[in-house]
């Protein structure tokens, strides 16, 4: 009796081991892409999944954002600067199917590719661009990478580059020229205000001139500002159209007085 046991508690043993095999269970981000003989049969899940033994096989795929850290890359951008610049990508698969059939390793593929990408954008611009439109440089990569990889069933989502290392003697260059620029600014706004003022005081001796009676209060406002500043020596200059008319008064004075005896 005891041998006849044997021979069945092996075979339930075998059963229990094919039907613990024969299960799974797949997250609520995870999909199983389960194949027949070889051949696409169908994605399952999430839950419990159950399989036949060396009939079906499944591979397990997840659905969420994947953040990838792209390795520093060498570029020279358009106007041969050597930079190394470095990213981070977020993807995720939307399709298990296409992300397990149509490419060997999706993670390992799609990182090349974010990388050549990443070198063949870059180097179509200036390191000023590259500096200062990281917004615009991020979308067109996430456009390329995202038209590339649909095939894959994969969907760039967003990328975002973290870095730009220049070397010391590009820094230093670009601190000159930074400055230079500061300079010239200065100098622009400067002569923008001489320019301005030399206006308003074309405009001022206009008008000035149109009412002589308006520049005798000048006179007497700018005397005012004078006498203010306890100065002891006062020079104070008279126009000429009040100098004039007594100067004549005193020369035909001179002219109407009889000769002396």
């Amino acid at each position: 009796m005891l041998f006849a046991a044997v021979p069945i508690v092996i075979l339930l043993f075998i059963l229990l081991m094919l039907l613990a095999s024969s299960l799974r269970v797949l997250r609520e981000y995870e999909r199983g892409v389960v194949f027949q003989l070889g051949r696409f049969w169908r994605v399952k899940g999430p839950g419990l999944v159950i399989l036949v033994p060396g009939i079906q096989q499944m591979v397990r795929v997840g659905l969420r954002v994947v953040v990838m850290d792209i390795p520093s890359q060498d570029v020279i951008s358009r106007d041969n600067v050597s930079v190394k610049v470095n990213a981070v990508l977020y993807f995720r698969v939307v399709d298990p199917q296409k992300a397990v059939i149509q490419v060997e390793n999706f993670m390992m593929a799609t990182s090349q590719l974010a990388q050549t990408t990443l070198r063949a954008v870059l180097g179509k611009h200036d390191l000023d661009e590259m500096l200062s439109e990281r917004e615009r440089l991020n979308l067109d990569i996430q456009k390329i990478l995202d038209a590339q990889t649909d095939a894959w069933g994969i969907k760039v989502t967003n990328v975002e580059i973290k870095h730009v290392d220049i070397n010391e003697s590009m820094i230093r260059a670009i601190a000159r020229q930074a400055e230079a620029e500061r300079e010239r600014r200065a100098k622009v706004i400067h002569a923008d205000g001489e320019l301005q003022s030399s206006q308003k005081l074309a405009e001022a001796a206009e008008i000035l001139g149109r009412h002589p009676q308006a520049l005798q209060l000048r006179y007497l406002e700018t005397l005012t500002v004078i006498a203010a500043d306890k100065n002891s020596t006062i020079v104070f200059p008279l126009p000429m159209d009040i100098v004039t008319p007594l100067l004549d008064r005193l020369k035909g004075g001179t002219r109407d007085r009889p000769a002396a005896p």
